[in-house]
């Protein structure tokens, strides 16, 4: 079924669309499909996340950003911050816009989800809405001692009336077996079979860990892991640091750090010849996740040679944090996507380890879970479902029952059933 075309004319349609499916079967592809067909068709497209992450892998910002929200989680806290009311810049940005993208839709909350709603209302929206995601990977995260409530629960999400469009090829893997194991952790069944088939996957830990990409569930065991690792490869340290264009002085320092560090891009890039390294980007040469090792280091390029002996000449690379602005254009005002700073780095990070939330997108071959960080409901079907050679996966032993980690959210499931 060609799902670009039909999904695409449904959109055209005016119909709303939730394009959904597991980890792995192209809905990240499709949706810059969908958005390039618009942009060639010179109609305007939002591409929003929640996060500045899930953001950034879409070429897009933040709700809160270009909804005009603050820091607001709901509408009543948007009221208490004065910004309940649209602002006429904020308004005509939405007009404009033909479709809006909301990519990573099960870490928006019910109540960041009722705000959108309001916002698209009070602008009179006009265009069609692409929500994108599964329900049964990453929840929206809470504060303090608040119950998740996801965006399929906010009183606004009927009023989309959306068409639901399901992926369910998987792409990242051909294991027939693997992919059904993935099936049956994604919706937190683990019966005697599942949980013998999980057994399997714990093996002795390999002598040479360069090989291998560790997933943890927290940022400070990832950062120490390639610390110590790095320190053991013995040639020269280089350190590669990213180089900051601001194309709008009223560009913050702290911003700038914040887009870095949610667009995955290290301040200061650690390498050695020897190290390996994770791409971060998609290339034409390359894939977010792939595998290399670094040959060769020189003052303006970083060689990386793959697994199947190819080696990459890197330059460094920009991400542009980029705002919509209204502008006078041949006479007429409109509005137009303006960089208001790009960063320049290496699109590469040392692979000795991840957090499993920054693997967002990834498909890793050589792969170590460690299993005893897991603490969110789908975290673990998250962290497996990056695995694209379960050949070479490794799950280090939990110290719990594997039911007790493999699963997810009620309410989410009940939804996706």
């Amino acid at each position: 079924m060609n799902y670009r075309n039909a999904t695409i004319e449904k959109l055209h349609n005016k119909k709303n669309i939730f394009l959904t499916g597991g980890a792995g079967v192209g809905k990240t592809t499709l949706t810059r499909e969908i958005i390039q067909a618009y942009e060639d068709d010179a109609k305007k497209v939002a591409k929003l996340a929640s996060t500045g992450m899930a953001a950034t892998l879409i070429g897009g910002q933040t709700l809160h950003s270009f909804f005009d929200l603050g820091i607001a989680s709901d509408r009543v806290e948007l009221e208490k911050n004065a910004k309940l009311e649209l602002k006429k810049k904020t308004k005509k940005l939405i007009e404009s816009m033909a479709l809006i993208v909301i990519d990573e839709i099960s870490m928006v909350s019910a109540g960041v989800f009722d705000m959108i709603a309001l916002r698209l209302k009070q602008a009179n929206f006009q265009g069609s809405l692409l929500v994108v995601g599964d329900f049964l990977q990453l929840p929206p995260v809470t504060r303090g001692a608040k119950e998740v409530a996801f965006a399929f629960e906010s009183e606004s999400w009927s009023v989309f009336d959306f068409e639901k469009v399901e992926l369910t090829h998987i792409y990242r893997t051909d294991d027939v077996a693997f992919i059904k194991l993935l099936h049956h952790v994604r919706f937190g069944y683990v019966d005697e079979q599942v949980h013998n088939k999980l057994n399997t996957f714990i093996k002795p830990l390999p002598n040479d860990l360069n090989q291998f990409t560790f997933l943890f569930g927290k940022n400070a065991s990832a950062m120490q892991h390639n610390k110590r690792q790095l320190a053991f490869i013995e040639n020269e340290l280089f350190v590669k640091e990213a180089q900051v264009v601001k194309h709008n002085k009223a560009s913050k320092e702290q911003e700038i750090e914040r887009f870095m560090q949610d667009a995955r891009i290290e301040k200061e890039l650690n390498l050695k010849v020897g190290a390996p390294v994770l791409f971060t980007r998609n290339a034409w040469n390359y894939f977010n996740g792939e595998r290399g090792v670094v040959v060769k280091i020189d003052t303006a390029n970083v060689y990386v040679q793959k697994g199947d002996n190819q080696v990459i000449k890197l330059e460094i690379v920009a991400q542009s944090k980029a705002i919509w602005r209204e502008k006078t254009v041949n006479g007429k005002k409109e509005m137009v996507e303006e960089n208001v700073f790009s960063v320049y780095q290496f699109p590469i990070k040392l692979a000795f380890a991840i957090t499993i939330h920054k693997s967002q997108g990834m498909s890793i071959e050589n792969l170590i879970i460690e299993t005893n960080e897991i603490f969110a409901p789908s975290q673990f079907y998250v962290a497996l479902s990056r695995s694209s050679h379960p050949k070479n996966l490794n799950l280090i032993a939990p110290q719990k029952q594997w039911h007790t980690l493999a699963y997810v959210n009620a309410k989410a499931l009940e939804f996706v059933l």
